[in-house]
């Protein structure tokens, strides 16, 4: 069961979410790397279009991987992807064009009506934590969850 729950599901995943014409393409440019059973890892280049007018990494864009890559992570559980009941960025340092950064999640509990996955945020070339984060998901939810094997 556990390579059902691995990378290559994570990579359908991301495909999945990420083909649609919706927001979720957002995070297109992230590539998964690496996770499985509540973990997900994935990196991505910073580009021009990734920045704010100061030319760092937008933390809107930071929040959203932390929603896409964190609700990655807790599907490969086997729980359903839920909704978000809290979500939370911590900002501490920049991310410049041309940075890789590497994005961890990992789920630190998966209940019957909750669930609760951390995210760190890094920049691969020297390590730097550049945003903590992590939400809270209501997980209890009947609508049917698609099958990712």
């Amino acid at each position: 069961m556990a390579a059902k729950r691995g990378i290559e599901m994570l990579k359908q995943i991301a495909e999945y979410a990420c083909k649609g014409s919706g927001f979720n393409r957002v995070t297109k440019m992230v590539k998964i790397t690496g996770g499985g059973e509540g973990r997900c890892v994935g990196e991505f280049t910073v580009e021009d279009e990734h920045l704010n007018h100061e030319g760092s990494l937008h933390g809107g864009l930071m929040a959203t991987i932390v929603d896409h890559i964190t609700s990655y992570a807790l599907m490969t559980k086997g729980s359903h992807p839920g909704v978000s009941s809290s979500l939370n960025v911590n900002y501490l340092a920049a991310a410049k064009c041309g940075d890789i950064v590497e994005v961890d999640a990992n789920t630190v509990h998966a209940g019957r009506k909750m669930a609760y996955i951390d995210c760190v945020l890094r920049i691969k070339q020297n390590g730097k934590v550049i945003a903590k984060g992590g939400q809270t998901k209501f997980v209890d939810i009947d609508s049917e969850v698609p099958k990712f094997e």
